[in-house]
């Protein structure tokens, strides 16, 4: 059994966030749940410790530096040193390029891209001093293949993926590794927002018959993929991208 650390995941009230926090906590790690629905992330807490486990739940702007100081030196003080990152919040966006705003635009990116650089930076020191580290960034299929309305969303995505590969030279010999998993089509809140609203060019259905697992992907797809990440067996994995997507993005 891996040893038990303290983890941190941003949006982990909901959808992918609330899988991989429980996932996480079935494998002994303390949690910190961040999210700017601090009742949700409560729930979520509350699931995790009326089991046995260990968890805090925190409520944090990811997109605003000072709150998410807050928040990681909350957790590492109830819970200890913070060496699990979990990158998931994120906002999405569906506009044709020539309706985009410049506030909607930093907006996403301040929450998507810039949201993960100001929790890693913060939980660093941590990890440094321990000489390990678990960074998982979460990416977006759409980043790697296109998407029509979304290049904001996806452009966030692709400096995800790049800035994991960058930070995992940088951190690779300090004891740190850093990946991404790039979901596909999950059935989470914020997709069925999509779908609800009518945001996608063809119903979902003709999306996702056309992938060679043709479903919809579960929350626990993800979660599986970044306990996995955050696991003793992927010690000697770093930089890496891993689709979780039904093989839509092959």
């Amino acid at each position: 059994m891996d040893k038990a650390r303290v983890a941190l995941v941003t949006g982990g009230a909901a959808g992918m966030g609330r899988a991989t926090c429980l996932r996480l906590a079935r494998a002994g790690h303390a949690i910190g749940v961040l999210d700017i629905d601090l009742a949700g992330a409560r729930a979520v807490a509350d699931m995790i410790t009326s089991t046995g486990g260990q968890a805090l739940a925190v409520g944090a702007d990811i997109g605003d530096r000072a709150q998410i100081e807050a928040a990681v030196a909350q957790i590492r003080s109830a819970l200890g040193a913070v060496t699990i990152v979990i990158n998931n919040a994120a906002m999405e966006n569906f506009c044709a390029i020539e309706a985009l705003d410049d506030a909607t635009w930093d907006r996403l990116m301040a929450v998507n891209l810039r949201g993960a650089y100001i929790v890693t930076q913060c939980a660093l020191p941590d990890m440094l001093a321990a000489g390990w580290g678990r960074v998982i960034n979460l990416a977006a299929f759409g980043a790697q293949i296109g998407a029509p309305n979304m290049a904001l969303y996806t452009a966030s995505k692709g400096g995800i993926i790049a800035m994991t590969r960058s930070l995992a030279i940088e951190l690779g010999p300090k004891g740190i590794t850093v990946n991404a998993v790039s979901p596909g089509f999950i059935d989470t809140p914020m997709a069925r927002r999509a779908i609800d609203g009518g945001l996608f060019p063809v119903p979902y259905e003709q999306i996702v018959a056309t992938y060679p697992i043709p479903r919809l992907g579960d929350p626990d797809d993800i979660a599986a993929a970044c306990a996995f990440f955050a696991s003793a067996d992927a010690a000697y994995i770093t930089g890496q991208v891993l689709g979780v997507n039904g093989g839509a993005a092959m």
